[in-house]
């Protein structure tokens, strides 16, 4: 039997060559399908909490794509000697997440396993003549990021002791804040190209952005906003074995001015959990699209600008 790869198929209009945030696939001329999947260990102690967090972060792929995720499936893996009140209290922080972002959860699969593991499979629709990928970038274009950095170096200070768990509600305010709004305000504004920031960092998505793209993604370090304390941690070498990895494979795609500091270089990298997203639109646009995310309670923040060239540079 020959075997057929997505990326022959002709349905596929988003497939994985282009390191995008999801696949999309056609089902008619103006209705395409959006596929995600995401699911991985507690970041943080409370089961609620981990629900939500993982829930949020699923749907998150959707948003980025500007989709509208639709149906999702549960994905567990759980311990057969730990109490499954603590299951029902991660599934309802899941369903929660879900409710508030109208999507119905369908179903889903759980296996045992020696450590717990939370996630959905989520399914969204996006009209085919608005996907929104992270190859559209133009120069000229700002750059936008709608939440801060820091996920990764707290919740890592928080299993480390070095923080107590009331500094981390400003992590868990943003891990569970749902970008739906941000992919509201960048369909409306037309943006040429989007991702959200997780696991790669903001550098290594803007690099995908960049390569996809074929330009040059320039970040100003001093307009990137960090959560409370973040640098002050990193800095006292709180600083998550994810992080460190994505610097070194980040410095070699990334030109940093002389004078951005040690401690922001390592945060730029910092693998984040259910993190903003990165917008890139036309300058024009940036006052309606700054007007619409501040009016919706989200974080505008302008970072940078795109141009011609390869790669990232941080100024």
């Amino acid at each position: 039997m020959e075997r057929v790869t997505p990326a022959t198929d002709e349905r596929v209009l988003v497939g994985y060559g282009g390191s995008d945030d999801a696949g999309v696939v056609l089902v008619r001329d103006d209705l395409a399908l959006v596929h995600t999947v995401d699911f991985f260990p507690p970041i943080v102690d409370d089961p609620y909490d981990f629900g939500r967090i993982a829930a949020t972060n699923a749907l998150s792929d959707v948003y980025a794509m500007g989709g509208r995720p639709i149906s999702a499936l549960n994905i567990v893996a759980f311990p057969e000697d730990l109490d499954l009140d603590i299951l029902a209290q991660i599934l309802e922080g899941g369903a929660s997440v879900a409710r508030k972002a109208g999507v119905v959860i369908v179903g889903g699969h759980t296996i045992k396993d020696a450590e717990p593991k939370y996630g959905m499979a989520v399914t969204g629709e996006v009209d085919p003549r608005r996907i929104v990928t992270n190859a559209g970038a133009k120069p000229g274009d700002v750059l936008l990021l709608t939440k801060p950095l820091g996920t990764g170096v707290l919740t890592t200070a928080l299993k480390r002791g070095a923080i107590q768990p009331k500094d981390m509600r400003e992590a868990i305010d943003a891990m569970t804040t749902l970008n739906d709004r941000a992919a509201h305000a960048m369909l409306a504004a037309d943006a040429h190209a989007a991702t959200d920031i997780t696991g790669f960092g903001l550098l290594g998505h803007a690099h995908n952005v960049a390569r996809a793209s074929g330009l040059r993604l320039v970040i100003d370090a001093s307009s990137v906003p960090f959560m409370q304390r973040v640098l002050e941690l990193i800095d006292a070498g709180v600083i998550p074995g994810g992080t460190r990895h994505n610097a070194e494979t980040h410095a070699a795609f990334t030109v940093f001015a002389p004078n951005v500091p040690d401690g922001v270089r390592i945060g730029l990298s910092d693998a984040q959990t259910s993190g903003g997203m990165l917008i890139s639109v036309h300058r024009e646009r940036l006052n309606e699209i700054e007007t619409a995310l501040k009016e919706s309670g989200t974080l505008a923040a302008v970072i940078g600008e795109v141009r011609e060239g390869r790669g990232v540079e941080v100024a």
